[in-house]
């Protein structure tokens, strides 16, 4: 008579909280990314680097013919031609430096995430239901990289900056691989409390809530890849005028709010009132089962929205300008975290 082994409760289970916290610390990694990313745009940085090369180029030039070498190529380029003719070496090593530091930060992500990933599963730690999204933000992540060098071929052709609808795309997957990453933690962590916890729904609300900071994100990511903030450096009003009377149209409507400097500009700025009317809801609607998501939501967006018009009143200066970028992505991390609550609220 043979006898049947049930798998322990352990190995049915998983090690949930192991793997959540696992999922917070490549998160990080993603928040630094993102920060990186956007001192990256803003010393202007992103185009000294003309090829990608996932495996070799990990590995900076060492001696002053490879120096040279990276200096020439990026000669060709329509941005050293148009922009930056004349550059010294020195200038041009600075540059690379940001880009350099973005890339390595990008593989070292994937290391991170593969390798446990990889780890986890032969020790089957992963809980059941788990593997396919594990997988699926990996391949995120992958897909994220290529999307970055197909950013960053968009200016290295005939045009000296990269395309900002490109960009747009390169960021709100960045942000999307970052709200998934706090979502499954949060749900891995309720797994761990109870271990009949089923994953959080997506509320109706929920979704509204994301898709109007969603657009948010990308009308700012506009205004950044088309320098839009120096069009009118003032706040409530754009020059002396609630919109400028003058402003010249593109033909078509929505192209305006694509490419049109100004009206991406004045589109960033108030769609930003309708977000911060959204994520008051959302705060309040979790104030009353967790209070302090609540007051991260409301910290998260109100210093958002306040050095977004620091921003433009200081005519993007840097260390401002990267702190609105940072601070955009805790407030993805604390939106995802409302949703996660309101999900768990209607888990029935």
């Amino acid at each position: 008579m043979t006898s049947t082994t049930l798998p322990s409760e352990s190995e049915t289970i998983g090690r949930p909280r192991a793997i959540a916290w696992w999922l917070l610390g490549v998160g990080g990694l993603v928040f630094i990314m993102v920060v990186v990313g956007g001192i990256t745009r803003l010393t202007e940085s992103g185009l000294s680097m003309v090829r990608w090369e996932p495996i070799s180029g990990i590995i900076p030039p060492l001696n002053a013919e490879e120096w040279q070498a990276e200096l020439d190529a990026y000669r060709a380029t329509p941005e050293y031609q148009q922009v930056n003719r004349g550059m010294s070496m020195a200038e041009f090593q600075a540059i690379f430096f940001w880009e350099y530091v973005h890339r390595v930060l990008g593989r070292l992500i994937g290391l991170a995430f593969a390798l446990p990933l990889a780890w986890f599963w032969i020790k089957q730690a992963i809980p059941s239901g788990y593997k396919l999204r594990l997988v699926a933000l990996l391949a995120l992540g992958g897909l994220q990289g290529a999307i970055g060098w197909w950013m960053v071929a968009s200016g290295l052709i005939d045009r000296p900056d990269v395309s900002h609808v490109r960009l747009a795309v390169h960021l709100m997957t960045a942000l999307f691989i970052l709200g998934g990453l706090v979502w499954t933690a949060l749900d891995l962590f309720a797994l761990d409390k109870d271990r009949s916890a089923r994953p959080a729904r997506m509320t109706v609300f929920a979704f509204v809530v994301i898709i109007i900071l969603t657009i948010q994100i990308m009308w700012g990511a506009f205004v950044a890849g088309l320098e839009a903030g120096y069009a009118f450096p003032t706040w409530p009003l754009m020059g002396n005028e609630l919109f400028p009377a003058n402003t010249p149209m593109l033909e078509s409507a929505w192209r305006n709010l694509v490419d049109n400097p100004i009206v991406v500009q004045f589109a960033h700025r108030w769609w930003a009132v309708v977000t911060v009317i959204a994520l008051v809801w959302l705060a309040r609607k979790v104030r009353q089962d967790h209070r302090i998501a609540s007051v991260a939501i409301h910290s998260a967006f109100g210093t958002q929205f306040l050095l977004g018009i620091a921003t433009l009143l200081t005519g993007m200066n840097i260390v401002v300008a990267t702190s609105h970028q940072a601070v955009g992505a805790l407030v993805v991390i604390t939106t995802a975290w409302g949703a996660h609550i309101i999900g768990r609220q209607h888990k029935g």
